[in-house]
C-alpha cells in the first residue's frame, strides 16, 4: 500500500511489543489506531470480529460515508490504518494483565510512568504495550420474546437515527421494556403517524405520559408479546399471549446494553450500572482516561448511545491523549537517563 510517496508493508503478523494495543476492531479502535500510527506509534488492533451492527445493511448519521455497509466501512479503515505501519489482526482478547517486570509503578497518577500490559489472546497468543485503548463495543441484551434475535437490526430496531429514516411512514410497534420506551414512542411518532405502544409486562403509560401518547395519536396496547409474526422474511405483526395479533412493519424494542469489558477485571477495571438504567459501561474522562493508569476506553464500551461518527471521534481524541501521554513519558525518561549520566 502507498501513503503519499511511500510503500508500507501491509502485514497481519502479531508482534510481540507495542506502544498501545488496542481492543476492538471498530470505529472507534480503527479511529485512534489511526492516530497513533501516523504518529509512528507502534500499533496493534485486535478485533474479535463481532461488530454490533453488522446485521444493519448501511451506516447512517456519518458524514460522506452514508448507507455504505458497516463491512466495506471497515474494511477501508483497516487498509487505512495498516497503510500507516499499524498491525490489524483477528482474535478475541481474554485478559489484560499489568506487567510487574521492570519495577515501574502499577499505581501511578496522571503526569506518573503506569508502567505496561500484556494482552492475551484465545488462540494462545500474547502481546505486551505501554497502553491500552479498549474499543470492544458491547452487547445488547434483548428480552426473552421469541424472534426478537433473529430479526434484530432489521425490522427489530432500537434508534431512530440510525433506523428511522428506513421505515418512515410504515406501521412501527414500540416494545415497552423500560422507561426509554415512552421516548423512542416519540422519536419515531415524528417518522410516522402509525405507532403502536406495546406495554407488554410493564404498566400501560398513565398521567401525563398516557395523555402525550393520546394526544399524538399512539395506540396503546397491553397484555404481554408473546412473538412475532413473519412472511417472506419480513415482519408482518407483534402476537400477543392470547393470541391476537397486531400488523407491525417493524418494531422498536430498547435493548439493555452491556460493555464487552471481562477481560479487564485483572486490571480492577469491570462494567458499571450507567446512570440511566440502559445497562452496564466503564467509565471514563471525557478523554476517555479511566481510573486504571494507562487505559484509555472509546466508543460504546463507555458511551452506550454513540452512533458510528461519535465513536469514531471518541476514538480518534482517546488516541491523541494516549500519544501525549506517551511522548511525557519518553521526555520524563529521557531527562533522568541525561542525569544519571552528568
Amino acid at each position: 500500500m502507498v501513503v503519499g510517496m511511500e510503500v508500507v508493508d501491509v502485514t497481519d503478523e502479531l508482534a510481540e511489543t507495542y506502544d498501545v494495543a488496542v481492543v476492538g476492531g471498530g470505529a472507534a479502535g480503527l479511529s485512534g489506531a489511526l492516530m497513533l500510527a501516523r504518529s509512528r506509534r507502534s500499533v496493534a488492533v485486535i478485533d474479535a470480529g463481532a461488530p454490533r451492527n453488522a446485521p444493519a445493511d448501511g451506516v447512517h448519521g456519518l458524514l460522506a460515508r452514508e448507507g455504505m455497509p458497516p463491512g466495506e466501512l471497515l474494511a477501508r479503515g483497516r487498509a487505512e490504518v495498516r497503510g500507516y505501519g499499524a498491525h490489524v489482526v483477528t482474535g478475541e482478547v481474554t485478559a489484560a494483565t499489568r506487567d510487574t517486570e521492570g519495577g515501574e509503578d502499577g499505581g501511578a497518577g496522571h503526569g506518573e510512568t503506569p508502567g505496561g500490559f500484556t494482552v492475551a489472546l484465545a488462540d494462545g497468543r500474547s502481546v505486551r504495550a505501554r497502553r491500552l485503548l479498549v474499543t470492544s463495543g458491547l452487547v445488547d441484551e434483548l428480552p426473552a420474546v421469541p424472534g426478537l434475535r433473529e430479526r434484530w437490526g432489521r425490522d427489530v430496531l432500537h434508534c431512530p437515527y440510525c433506523h428511522g429514516w428506513e421505515v418512515r411512514d410504515r406501521a412501527v410497534g414500540v416494545l415497552a421494556t423500560g422507561p426509554m420506551a415512552l421516548h423512542q414512542a416519540l422519536l419515531f411518532r415524528q417518522l410516522t403517524a402509525d405507532v403502536t405502544y406495546f406495554a407488554h409486562t410493564t404498566e400501560a403509560p398513565a398521567g401525563d405520559d398516557a395523555e402525550q401518547l393520546d394526544a399524538l395519536g399512539v395506540r396503546v396496547v397491553t397484555g404481554e408479546v408473546a412473538g412475532l409474526e413473519v412472511a417472506a422474511d419480513r415482519l408482518t405483526g407483534v402476537r400477543l399471549a392470547d393470541d391476537t395479533v397486531v400488523p407491525r412493519q417493524a418494531l422498536v424494542v430498547a435493548s439493555r446494553m452491556v460493555a464487552r469489558g471481562g477481560f479487564l477485571a485483572g486490571l480492577g477495571l469491570t462494567p458499571v450500572a450507567h446512570p440511566s438504567g440502559m445497562g452496564e459501561h466503564i467509565p471514563a474522562e471525557a478523554t476517555g482516561r479511566t481510573d486504571v493508569p494507562g487505559v484509555w476506553v472509546a466508543g460504546n464500551v463507555t458511551d452506550m448511545t454513540a452512533q458510528v461518527g461519535a465513536a469514531a471521534a471518541a476514538g480518534a481524541m482517546a488516541g491523541a491523549q494516549i500519544n501525549a501521554d506517551i511522548a511525557a513519558e519518553d521526555a520524563r525518561r529521557a531527562v533522568a537517563a541525561r542525569r544519571v549520566g552528568v
